[in-house]
């Protein structure tokens, strides 16, 4: 193990039961500023024309970008374990808020 392992200490994390629940939501919104980023998750509901944020997370830049790999990395290793995950194409430009079909 290298030497600076050794020193850190073993995180501990703690998960009370509302939280281990966890909250389903099929619509994620992301903006940013500066400083930080802002990703609202929403669930919205077949024919309803409004949707209410479940949870809201507020990260630095720096904890975003990491986020990004950690999706991605968790992503392939999904796909080569079940098979790709039919999702379209990546947008190409930025969509405004709305219902697509």
């Amino acid at each position: 193990m290298p030497e600076n392992q050794a020193s850190q200490p073993q995180l501990q994390v703690e998960l009370d039961d509302a939280t281990a629940r966890g909250a389903y939501t099929n619509l994620a919104l992301i903006t940013h500023s500066e400083t930080e980023f802002i990703l609202d998750f929403l669930f919205v509901q077949p024919q309803q024309a409004k949707a209410r944020v479940i949870s809201r997370i507020i990260s630095s830049p720096v904890h975003a970008k990491r986020l990004l790999w950690a999706l991605k990395e968790n992503l392939e290793k999904y796909e080569a374990r079940f098979g790709p995950i039919a999702a379209g194409q990546a947008p190409q430009a930025p969509k405004p808020a709305g219902f697509y079909q």
